[in-house]
């Protein structure tokens, strides 16, 4: 076969195209090195301008249908806004985590083979994945924001602005606000405290939950081993600390047409459990807290009936007398008692046959004093694991841990441990065949002995699990049981006892009463008990006869009313009037309410107590009124809450709705603010939607 001859495909012949460079004289040579050199300046100029100045500031990364993400390069955030830009949604610090490869702009997907996707690591410190979800809402859409470090030691950050958006939801403060853009916190473990030993912390009601008012909301998972702060109106930031561990910061952020459709999309995610009613007779009888403190039960059962002729004497009608845990104890005579009764002294009992006929309720804890018989008795018998222990133990066997409750050295009740849980409950019910009680008061369950110690603790009972865990418990006992802090547990159906607040007119006091209502019914526990009328936490008296009325007032208006200062003992018979003339509002008015909208609450999950944005959810004059609230859609509230005052302004939400003042019948537009509206000291503003 002959050879076949190359083919050159070149139209000039290559030897030619050498010998005429040989031939070039060093004049040419020079010129061509000086434009190639000027090219490639002129090269880097332009790249280096594209780059700084030409170049846009922000990079869409992701889009969904009618939303997407967006990388802000100068300010170092992410923005989520609508496709045509014309909303922002949110703007997210990200903080420094390193340098961009080559400076370059934040635009390379890595995961460029899936739409729905953006990955991009930062300068080999943390890898971000954002991945773009639809849930079954045809106009939210989410985004899932997982940042993962890729090495130990790395802080992991980011931060919320304040700008233009009003937020609700987290954890409750001890000064209350509405929304939470006024909230100043350190950077700090986001769990719930005790507030009262801890003023600065959070509690008593949390979920990893935030809504902001242009129709964003955010749910961080509740395996990141969350810290959170707040800066006053600038901006609020979600943080994992530094561990060996390399822990994710992981949450989903959706967005929606306003903060009234995302949050009924993304509200149902805090619980997937059923909802079931509490028990709602609860509504139907005011608590009064026993205002005596004394060292024997003889004391106690004198006080207690004295009392309960007092009530009987000014008519005030049927109550429940609420015990606190030392008269509690001293009923339940449990000292004397052995852990399981099987040493029980031989004693004449008591005649409790008259304290059995008074309503009472009492208060219990997961404590338990190391000066008790009960305590001992655990030593003797072996079961130290009833209590929250270390691990490595002297002879195989659990250390329990010492924390203080009330100023008390204690050890808490391991509340994972089934036999522990079954030995408490056997307390309980020896209790009520003791007392016959009416109520259980569960309080304790915030904080752990493990971490006070900065111990490891077991998965069961990290961060806030103690009070799902205690929630369950206190399901077992039944319908009658009431707990004071809750996380994770809005399903269950229990009462919630609120914060205790200041007797004054601050927001530690009067004024965080509306604010912590509407918190706590936007997380999901709308059956609460507020704290006594005039303030409980100093554990004194109210002599202010203005502070107590105007506090009468606002509680009037909620599930449960509670006092701790007799209304005898504040001023004259106007006041004890007043009490009656509220306490009969509360039933004939509002405890219909309220089980009328508990059914709307199982059924739909809307919250019964609800912000005024609610009705008007794109009108910015809602986002921050803080002193008015509804009952459902058809009752709006709006008490004074400023001393020395008996006019306020007003504003009636929904521009095509009509209001009604249920005082006078006059009947106003909504959308309208009534200004200097009349409201004197025995009456409250309240307003009824006149059907349409």
């Amino acid at each position: 076969m002959p050879h076949a001859r190359t083919r050159n495909p070149s139209p000039i012949p290559e030897v030619t195209w050498d010998t005429g460079l040989k031939e070039m004289n060093e004049t040419w040579k020079g010129a061509i090195a000086c434009l190639g050199v000027a090219v490639f300046f002129v090269m880097t100029i332009g790249i280096i301008y594209w780059q700084v100045v030409d170049q846009p500031n922000k990079n869409w990364i992701l889009k969904g249908t009618f939303s997407g993400v967006i990388w802000e390069r100068r300010s170092h955030s992410l923005l989520i806004q609508t496709l045509a830009e014309e909303k922002t949604f949110v703007e997210i610090g990200v903080g420094e985590l390193g340098t961009p490869d080559g400076d370059a702009p934040f635009v390379r997907n890595l995961c460029w083979s899936n739409k729905t996707e953006f990955c991009y690591t930062w300068d080999a410190v943390v890898e971000l994945k954002i991945s773009a979800e639809w849930p079954d809402a045809p106009d939210t859409e989410c985004y899932r924001l997982s940042w993962s470090p890729l090495r130990c030691q790395v802080d992991l950050q980011d931060c919320f602005s304040m700008a233009n958006v009003s937020w609700y939801g987290g954890a409750a403060l001890r000064a209350q606000s509405w929304p939470i853009n006024a909230a100043n916190t350190t950077m700090q473990p986001f769990t719930v405290s005790n507030l009262r030993e801890q003023p600065a912390g959070y509690g008593s009601v949390l979920e990893r939950y935030f809504l902001g008012s242009t129709g964003v909301a955010v749910l961080v998972d509740p395996e990141v081993p969350l810290h959170v702060g707040f800066d006053s109106r600038q901006q609020f930031c979600l943080r994992t600390p530094a561990s060996a561990e390399q822990q994710p910061l992981q949450y989903t952020l959706c967005v929606g047409r306003n903060a009234k459709s995302v949050h009924q999309e993304v509200g149902r995610q805090l619980s997937a459990h059923k909802r079931t009613l509490p028990n709602l007779d609860i509504l139907r009888l005011p608590f009064w807290k026993l205002p005596v403190n004394v060292d024997s039960a003889v004391k106690l059962e004198r006080e207690l009936r004295t009392f309960s002729n007092r009530l009987k004497r000014h008519h005030l009608g049927e109550g429940v007398i609420a015990l606190n845990e030392h008269s509690t104890s001293l009923l339940a005579d449990t000292d004397h008692d052995s852990l399981y009764g099987k040493k029980e002294r031989k004693r004449q009992a008591r005649d409790l046959s008259l304290i059995k006929l008074l309503n009472i309720s009492v208060t219990l804890s997961p404590f338990l004093s190391i000066n008790s018989r009960q305590f001992l008795a655990s030593l003797q018998e072996g079961t130290e694991e009833y209590w929250l222990s270390l691990s490595a133990a002297l002879r195989g066997r659990p250390i329990p841990l010492l924390t203080q409750w009330k100023g008390n050295f204690c050890v808490k009740l391991n509340i994972s441990n089934p036999a522990a849980v079954s030995w408490f409950l056997d307390k309980v019910g020896a209790l009520h065949a003791r007392l016959g009680m009416e109520y259980v008061i569960l309080e304790g369950g915030e904080g752990s002995p493990v971490e006070e110690q900065a111990l490891q603790p077991q998965r069961a009972l990290s961060s806030d699990a103690y009070i799902p865990l205690l929630a369950g418990v206190a399901a077992r006992i039944g319908d009658a049981a009431i707990l004071t802090s809750g996380t994770r547990s809005s399903h269950v159906p229990l009462f919630l006892r609120m914060n205790q607040l200041q007797d004054d007119w601050s927001y530690s006091g009067l004024k965080g009463i509306i604010p912590s209502v509407l918190h706590y019914s936007l997380l999901g526990y709308n059956f609460f008990i507020p704290d006594a009328v005039g303030g409980s936490l100093l554990g004194e008296f109210v002599t202010d006869p203005e502070l107590f009325i105007r506090w009468l007032e606002i509680v009037s208006f909620l599930p449960v009313m509670v006092f701790q200062t007799p209304p005898w003992l504040c001023g004259d018979d106007k006041v004890v009037n007043l009490t009656r003339a509220y306490l009969a509002l509360h039933q004939e008015f509002i405890v219909p309410l309220i089980v009328k909208y508990a059914e709307e609450w199982r059924t739909s999950q809307s919250p019964i107590y609800r912000p005024l944005w609610w009705i008007s959810p794109e009108d910015p004059v809602t986002f921050t009124i803080d002193d008015e609230f509804l009952i459902g859609d058809e009752v709006l509230v709006a008490p004074v809450t400023e001393r020395g005052t008996v006019h306020r302004d007003i504003y009636l939400p929904g521009s095509t709705l009509q209001w009604q003042d249920r005082s006078n019948g006059r009947v106003f537009d909504g959308g309208t603010l009534l200004e200097n509206y009349a409201v004197d000291l025995e009456t409250v503003a309240v307003f009824v939607q006149r059907p349409s």
